[in-house]
């Protein structure tokens, strides 16, 4: 049985006729009665057989099926059109056949052709020693070969890469699918596989129908598994994908992917339900996003399962510690965006309380932005609002608004200023006060507050040339406005502003605070000193500043680096010598030694086939653990210390990459993992292992080792185990 040597043929013209076809009107079916027109150098006809004779470049069409060949005969009294040297037959849908000899009647619906090939799309390819079509829909095959990989150029004559061999094969066109019986799959021309029977869509279809190919694997928590998927196209728009999951060790589960495209939208619904851990389990994961007009649109994300283990166990993408659920309206004009929406938590592992999670039942935001005005200033607006519920937990009502009002200006010395006003109202109501996250001395309370800031923020930079270009611009920000209450102020809840970091970021910031349910008050200073140097292809930028106040205020949390008069010093530094090497770094320092308190530094280094890059992070304090308790805990003070290491590489058609993190804290591992993904026009081969150290949900680390390989067009098989 041969290979696929006779795919090498190459007719530009049918190559242009498939891409006009791509993109031109739907095709016309075969038809007995429409006539048949043709060219030819050369045509003799025989009145007394019947016979017309073409010869020379001919060129036969009927509707959009066309048909090229050395020589053609047409037999008036049988119907039989004869075609032989060099045919070419090209099909409506754009598929190009090939043969030495084709015979052909009922108008090109019914005929034989002798050494057949076949283009097809994605660059499939199709050969057989004989073919029989059947009413313009199905070929049958004698002695096919598929593939989808390239010939060698030097020897066209060598096995290719992969190819299916069959001893029939059947092509149906009209259900887009080609069957093999007696099918051998060969790799480099060895035989490694072999199946009675087995089909697939044929390559032009995008989605068809059908089982898909099954994987298999091993897990120590579900023991050995197989996954047999199904796919039903229901319709243009839809479609949905069964996956069972058979196992050892907790009998079945069944995940079921629904997608729809709407004309406004789309929906993805992901429902798994299952055995896990001795009962029942289920998860869903869906979400939508609608239009309504251009201006507005709403959607929603519902995420829910019944417990972390069975995510972990059946593999879900969305395998999270907690869980958010939203749906939402939304508007976007010019200048403005506006956004009603509604937020559920569902926590999965014992270190978080469900109870403690909160419902915001509604959350509404509106963000404006003006066009410059008559005294060359810009108005912004925002508000958010809420109302945030707890089983266990403060319970808080919220009206809160920001209105400010930028006047940028310079003069004759290239000082730059910006002149900024800038008023912040918040209404509350606010029950069990004296539970997490406030932990306030008092159970309720009902208050409003103002906090107005005045600032005036000038710059003057100096610019030298030569040597490259160097900029020194000294920054200072002067701030006043009145005093506000402590951290953990008796009558206002903090809903927004528990996560706070002092770094470059926000250190020109009036309220340095993410939020404002917590407002940085009183006359205070920002001072910094930015310089950046620019030679050839070298860059240097670098930041570093400090906040000065008239007092000392515990407004901020305790190790932020600004609770005293003086805050800690921030950097950051870029650094890019060169194409294959850049650096940044943001660090806190201590303002009285100038001891680290805190570290973010990046780094990459490499040329486009391979980039090594690695990470660093640490802090004093561990801000997660701050608002756990009424008072602060001692995990607050316990460091975070952590290295991450990684490498990207690929090489033509090779791919590479491997990741590692190290917590230095504790001098152990965290996770590391390694990937390497070979893929050419007809093949991917992807190998993938990595390795969690850490403890979830009572184990003690897992580790994933993933090799799949990918016949494009066929199929993907694979094995994973976890």
């Amino acid at each position: 049985m041969g290979g696929l040597g006779a795919l090498s043929a190459n007719d530009p013209a049918a190559a242009q006729f498939t891409r006009q076809r791509a993109a031109g009107p739907p095709a016309k079916p075969i038809s007995r009665n429409d006539p048949v027109a043709f060219t030819a150098d050369e045509v003799t006809y025989d009145r007394d057989h019947g016979l017309v004779t073409a010869t020379g470049n001919v060129e036969a069409w009927q509707n959009d099926h066309v048909i090229r060949a050395d020589r053609i005969t047409f037999d008036r009294n049988t119907d039989v059109v004869a075609a032989s040297g060099h045919v070419t037959m090209i099909e409506p849908d754009g598929q190009v056949l090939f043969s030495d000899y084709a015979e052909l009647t009922q108008g090109m619906r019914e005929g034989v052709l002798r050494q057949m090939s076949a283009i097809l799309a994605q660059n499939g390819r199709l050969v057989a020693n004989g073919a029989r079509r059947t009413e313009g829909k199905v070929n049958e095959l004698s002695r096919a070969v598929y593939s989808t990989c390239n010939l060698c150029a030097k020897d066209p004559s060598r096995a290719p890469l992969w190819q299916l061999r069959a001893r029939d094969a059947v092509q149906d066109q009209e259900n887009h699918r080609i069957e093999y019986r007696d099918a051998v799959l060969d790799i480099y021309g060895i035989p490694v596989g072999w199946l009675p029977y087995f089909w697939h869509v044929d390559p032009s279809v995008k989605r068809a129908s059908g089982f898909l190919i099954p994987s298999y694997g091993h897990s120590k928590n579900i023991g050995e598994f197989l996954q047999t998927p199904y796919f039903w196209d229901i319709d243009q728009s839809s479609d949905v994908t069964f996956t069972p999951t058979f196992n050892t060790r907790q009998y079945l589960n069944v995940d079921s992917l629904y997608r729809r495209r709407f004309n406004d939208g789309t929906l993805s619904i992901d429902l798994g339900v299952g055995y896990d851990q001795n009962k029942p389990q289920a998860a869903i994961f869906a979400n939508g996003q609608f239009a309504y007009n251009d201006t507005w649109r709403y959607g929603f994300d519902v995420n829910r399962a019944s417990s972390s283990v069975y995510l972990r166990d059946y593999k879900f993408n969305n395998h999270a510690d907690i869980l958010a659920s939203t749906v939402f309206v939304e508007g976007f004009g010019t200048g403005a965006y506006s956004r009603l929406d509604a937020q559920a938590f569902q926590g999965l592992v014992a270190s978080i309380q469900q109870s403690r999670l909160p419902y915001v039942l509604p959350r509404y935001k509106y963000s404006y932005f003006g066009e410059p005005d008559a005294w060359g200033g810009r108005l912004s607006f925002d508000t958010e609002n809420f109302n945030v519920i707890r089983s266990v937990g403060t319970n808080t009502q919220r009206l809160g608004a920001t209105a400010r009002w930028d006047r940028p200006f310079e003069n004759a010395l290239g000082q730059q200023y910006k002149f900024t006003v800038q008023a912040t109202a918040a209404a509350y109501n606010a029950s069990a006060l004296d539970q997490n996250p406030n932990y306030a001395p008092i159970t309720s309370a009902s208050t409003a507050r103002a906090q107005p800031n005045v600032a005036l923020e000038v710059r003057w930079p100096f610019l030298r040339e030569g040597w490259g270009r160097q900029v020194i611009e000294p920054i200072v920000q002067g701030i006043v406005g009145p005093y506000t209450g402590g951290l953990r102020r008796r009558d206002i809840p903090n809903e927004d502003s528990l996560d706070f970091e002092l770094t470059d970021e926000n250190l020109f910031m009036i309220n340095k605070f993410p939020g404002i349910d917590r407002q940085e008050g009183g006359p205070r200073l920002n001072a910094g000193l930015h310089v950046n140097w620019t030679v050839g292809g070298m860059s240097f930028d670098n930041l570093v500043g400090q906040s000065y106040r008239t007092k000392e205020s515990d407004t901020f949390p305790l190790g932020s680096g600004l609770e005293h008069r003086v805050s800690d010093v921030v950097t950051r530094t870029t650094f890019t010598p060169a194409s294959w090497l850049d650096l940044t770094g943001r660090t806190r320092l201590d303002r009285r030694d100038l001891s680290l308190r805190f570290a973010d530094v990046q780094g990459s280094t490499g040329f486009s086939h391979l980039r090594l890059s690695a990470g660093y992070l640490y802090s004093d304090v561990n801000p997660y653990f701050y608002y756990d308790t009424p008072t602060v805990p001692a995990s607050y003070f316990t460091p975070r210390n952590q290295i991450t290491m990684a490498a990207t590489g690929n090489y033509d058609q090779y791919r590479f990459s491997a990741f590692a993190r190290r917590d230095l804290a504790l001098n152990k591992m965290v996770s590391a993992g390694v990937r390497a993904t070979y893929e050419n026009e007809c093949l991917v081969l992807d190998a993938n292992v990595s390795r969690r150290y850490t403890s979830l949900n009572g184990d003690t680390g897992s580790t994933l080792v993933l090799f799949q390989i990918t016949f494009k067009t066929v199929g993907q098989f694979g094995f994973n185990a976890f």
